[in-house]
């Protein structure tokens, strides 16, 4: 999926550990982790806003798309 979770990158920032923010959000570590490594399917906005405000960053800072890499060189084969 072309979309990328860098929820590490900010915890990092932070220096807050997993089980921390997850407490603070009010969500499981085991949510957290789902979300953290990319598995998650979708996310709420309260959860969005919620990482948002206990990490202070934007959406931006926690998500990111990132173009499917192409399937070889046939896209660009079109002459």
């Amino acid at each position: 999926m072309p979309i990328i979770v860098d929820i590490d990158v900010m915890l990092a920032r932070r220096k807050m550990s997993v089980g921390t923010l997850a407490e603070r959000v009010g969500i499981t570590p085991a949510n957290l982790a789902v979300l953290k490594n990319g598995r998650a399917k979708a996310v709420r906005f309260t959860t969005l806003a919620a990482l948002c405000e206990v990490l202070d960053c934007q959406p931006g800072d926690l998500l990111r798309w990132e173009p499917d890499e192409p399937a070889g060189d046939a896209a660009h084969d079109e002459h």
